[in-house]
């Protein structure tokens, strides 16, 4: 008899998971995925390309708050929970759930879904979505670009069609276009696309890490607080003092915590002393063996003139929503330079209204998972009374939006004092 199995997810860990351990895996059957965090991505099918020789009509994905009903239709043995950024009481919640309609509950850990490489692996992984990811992963790529060949492979996020996203290659603008990329996803390729690397991604990682290790050193850039797909040589956790405690209280960040080889504290310049202490204690008491940096996180702006202007911010999606951020990089330039940041709520519409009451914001959250929800970023922006835009994604939102006033980016960077111990790190790493 075959152990019948739900796999819990958000288009990302789930896939994963199911493809290193499920997928030709005789003693398993997966009866399905549920879906959450994400919109518009239950309903649909995993399909049978990539689902494999077991499972010639591929795999259903429902809403996850049909799970208690699915365990007891489907007569399921394991339910695996696979997505990230998560509260300790929401998993354990979860599990009650799970545990109370009579299947075990689950979560795979690195042994069983982390494939190896030939080349050397650096990962940035973080405690929570909006520590600063972005910051460090880019640094780390400066720094070993003008020494080697790197490419990049990103965690995924593939909302759109699977099949075509089995296995991207992400060199230029163009590449976005042809895979016509989410907001989300461009938050994450562009930033290496501007600095002429390669990033890889999709739903298949055996392939992808094939294709990636045709480079000197592959950097995996973790999503949410998820941990690597591929086996680390070096793993860089990231943590957020904002937010000093959710290093020990939610799943899977404390994972990345424990197993760092370095944790770097982001946000020092901003964060209260306390908070950094409290970061800092806590990752010599779970982790004494790690590195310890602590960064400060200078934003940067390429159009500072700002001064006594009323300004609509937004803010990174994912961050401001399941990462729990109230702000981030562009309100805070905008509070540095002197100008007047306008409430959204009057402005905002259809999805982006109710996220921003559901999560109580004094932002714009910059979704587009949707070509509708893009639409509604423009019309909220179009709709909003004041002078300028200043944008805190790590993209260039005005060549995606059709808007009638400016938008200033910006965004963090490391402190040079972290970066110079940052490539110390990296150079015994290597043995440059």
């Amino acid at each position: 008899m075959k152990t019948k199995v739900i796999i819990m997810g958000a288009a990302g860990r789930d896939f994963h998971n199911f493809n290193i351990f499920y997928r030709n895996n005789n003693g398993y059957e997966v009866v399905c995925f549920t879906a959450s965090q994400i919109p518009n991505i239950d309903n649909r099918i995993y399909p049978p390309e990539l689902a494999g020789e077991l499972y010639p009509n591929g795999i259903p994905i429902y809403p996850e708050k049909e799970l208690s009903e699915l365990i007891k239709k489907y007569d399921v043995d394991e339910v695996v929970m696979a997505y990230s950024d998560l509260p300790y009481n929401y998993v354990m919640n979860r599990s009650a759930i799970v545990n109370a309609a009579g299947a075990d509950f689950k979560l795979l850990g690195p042994k069983r879904t982390m494939l190896k490489s030939s080349k050397p692996v650096i990962a940035v992984c973080a405690v929570r979505t909006g520590c600063g990811k972005s910051q460090t992963s880019r640094k780390v790529f400066q720094i070993l670009g003008e020494r080697y060949e790197v490419a990049v492979i990103r965690h995924p996020m593939p909302y759109g069609n699977l099949v075509m996203q089995e296995c991207q290659r992400f060199a230029s603008r163009d590449d976005l276009d042809k895979y016509d990329c989410t907001i989300e996803e461009r938050e994450e390729y562009e930033q290496y696309i501007d600095m002429g690397g390669v990033v890889y991604a999709g739903v298949d990682y055996e392939k992808i890490l094939r294709k990636a290790e045709k480079a000197d050193v592959i950097i995996w850039d973790g999503g949410n607080n998820d941990f690597p797909f591929i086996k680390p040589d070096l793993l860089i956790t990231v943590a957020d003092p904002h937010r000093a405690g959710h290093e020990l209280s939610y799943y899977p960040g404390e994972v990345n915590f424990r197993m760092a080889d370095v944790i770097i504290i982001n946000k020092v310049d901003t964060a209260d002393e306390k908070n950094i202490e409290a970061v800092r204690k806590n990752a010599k008491k779970v982790n004494p063996k790690a590195i310890i940096i602590k960064a400060s996180s200078p934003v940067t702006i390429k159009n500072p003139d700002l001064l006594d202007k009323r300004v609509l911010v937004i803010e990174d999606g994912p961050s401001t929503t399941h990462g729990g951020l109230k702000y981030g990089a562009g309100m805070i330039a905008a509070k540095k330079y002197g100008a007047i940041p306008i409430d959204p709520r009057k402005y905002a519409v259809g999805s982006l209204k109710d996220i921003i009451e559901k999560f109580d914001l004094e932002v714009l959250p910059a979704m587009g998972y949707s070509d509708k929800q893009i639409e509604e970023l423009e019309e909220s922006i179009n709709n909003a009374n004041c002078d300028a835009v200043v944008s805190g994604t790590p993209i260039h939102l005005e060549k995606i939006l059709r808007v009638n006033k400016p938008i200033i980016r910006a965004r963090y960077e490391m402190g040079e004092e972290a970066a110079q111990k940052l490539e110390k790190i990296l150079n015994n790493f290597l043995k440059f």
